[in-house]
């Protein structure tokens, strides 16, 4: 698995993660969970850490807490999750929530989610990293619609972490904030990376192009992820999936050759 350096630290990172949006907002029976602990066992199989959740995507947190200390993996884990509510008080509330159905004692990421509140969460969550309560901080949206305050965070506050969303469906982001988050040194975490899965529906049906499997993707999942991991900025991306299949179409990405300025050319052009 290809790792990327935190900017802050120097930690690296493998650099495809594992998204939670929906995929683990399920109930208790086994037919539910049977699929997330297998895909959560393969992922650390397979060289991944980074998982990230948050307080917005329903029962998520806490299956991703129980399946992993069922599975034994917690401790290889890289846990991300957000805050996202209004004032000081709630906020604190929320965040200890999450550790709780995370059960971490200390949270590897935590981020502002959607830029809720900002300013606030912000102050509390320096106070809690120089507790030692979360290793980094960070920042969130999900919508092009929110990056011109994202921007402007980014460039007034010290933080670690940015996660946004990119995918050849949504380029925004490439235009100022990723050059702006490699010119601060932050980590960019990107979400979205089939684009709500517009992506892959237009893909269904068109054959895989042969130069695809010499590039090392056998899908196209694998391929698209492999164009937003050829962006230097880019640290991690987090593909949401509850089946293993996807799963290991997905971590096949972080496995092959950094796609270059060519091949990624050759990909948008493969799915416009």
């Amino acid at each position: 698995m290809i790792a990327r350096a935190i900017p802050a630290t120097g930690e690296m990172l493998p650099a495809v993660g594992l998204g939670t949006w929906q995929a683990f907002d399920i109930g208790a029976s086994p037919a539910e969970r049977e699929p997330r602990r297998e895909v959560l066992k393969r992922f650390v199989q397979l060289g991944g850490s980074v998982v990230d959740s948050s307080p917005m995507y329903g029962k998520a947190e806490g299956v991703v807490g129980e399946l992993a200390a069922e599975t034994g993996v917690a401790s290889k884990l890289f846990v991300a999750t957000k805050v996202w509510t209004s004032g000081r008080a709630a906020g604190v509330d929320q965040m200890e929530r999450s550790m709780k159905l995370l059960r971490a004692a200390r949270l590897d990421l935590m981020q502002v989610h959607n830029l809720v509140d900002c300013h606030t969460h912000l102050a509390t969550l320096r106070e809690w990293q120089q507790a030692g309560r979360v290793r980094y901080v960070g920042v969130t949206h999900y919508t092009a619609s929110g990056y011109a305050e994202l921007e402007r965070v980014l460039g007034a506050e010290p933080v670690e972490f940015v996660q946004l969303n990119y995918s050849l469906e949504e380029r925004e982001a490439e235009r100022r904030l990723l050059p702006l988050a490699r010119d601060r040194g932050i980590a960019v975490i990107v979400n979205r990376p089939f684009a709500a899965g517009a992506l892959l529906r237009a893909a269904r049906g068109k054959p895989l192009p042969e130069w695809a499997r010499e590039a090392g993707c056998s899908s196209w999942a694998a391929l698209f992820l492999a164009w937003i991991l050829g962006h230097p900025a880019v640290t991690c991306v987090i593909p949401a999936t509850s089946q293993p299949a996807h799963l290991a179409e997905n971590m096949e990405a972080g496995v092959r050759p950094i796609a270059d300025a060519a091949l990624r050319d050759r990909i948008a052009t493969a799915v416009a």
